[in-house]
């Protein structure tokens, strides 16, 4: 449409010539983006391109006293917190309230599980970190809610496991790109639980009922969430 046929004294006018102006622009801006540089030109330094955020940036405890708040947590490659539908699923499992429970989190990263946790009531929690960044974001956040049950421990998860007797309840949450981790741990796990204890394994496939049972567990829940397999296991 040629701008002598737009009537500009009605609306319908205004916005079709409004629109034909913003296309010009648009056009303006994509012509100037795909000229070549001119030669001797200086790039844009690095630093001007925002990198792409990885990690979690934000976590939000789900239930129990703390109920709805939100933790900042830092930004980091690998880091992988369980998802809020999962672990509102898990809880349901669980039963919601876990007074006197002892809990370990053995590859705490965020924090999600360990404090999730603490907050539905459990008696005591060890959240166990390897990363020194990732144990003092932890040490922050459990200033901050005052998580007297918490225990945050800077270490190797299997020796912190093996020193960890008398649980009701483990955390496995592996790397996923470890696969060698993840067979020892649930061993360390299933040593360190009470009779009828559970361990939540988070991994990448589905683990058997044949293969656990080797490990002396039961499945007692499972669920697929996206690339995550969620389990909760049983010490019978």
């Amino acid at each position: 449409m040629s701008r002598s046929a737009i009537k500009l004294h009605t609306p319908a006018g205004r916005k079709a010539l409004d629109k034909m102006i913003h296309e010009a622009e648009r056009k303006a801006q994509e012509q100037a983006a795909a000229k070549p540089a001119r030669p001797g030109a200086k790039a844009a330094p690095a630093s001007a391109a925002k990198p792409a955020a990885t990690g979690a940036g934000e976590i939000r405890i789900i239930g129990g006293q703390w109920r709805r708040t939100r933790l900042a947590v830092a930004q980091k490659p690998g880091l992988r917190p369980t998802p809020d539908r999962v672990r509102e699923t898990l809880f349901n499992w669980l039963g919601q309230d876990l007074s006197n429970w002892k809990c370990v989190d053995a590859f705490s990263g965020t924090g999600a599980l360990g404090f999730e946790a603490a907050s539905r009531g459990a008696a005591s929690v060890i959240m166990n970190e390897q990363d020194a960044e990732l144990v003092q974001q932890l040490r922050r956040l459990q200033q901050r809610l005052d998580a007297k049950a918490v225990k945050v421990v800077r270490g190797d998860a299997l020796s912190c496991l093996k020193t960890a007797a008398g649980q009701d309840l483990v955390f496995l949450d592996p790397p996923f790109a470890q696969a060698e981790l993840f067979e020892p741990a649930i061993q360390a796990a299933a040593a360190a639980l009470n009779q009828g204890g559970f361990i939540y394994l988070e991994a990448p496939e589905a683990w058997t009922e044949e293969r656990l049972l080797d490990l002396g567990l039961e499945l007692h829940r499972y669920l697929k969430a996206g690339a995550v397999h969620a389990h909760l296991l049983r010490k019978p």
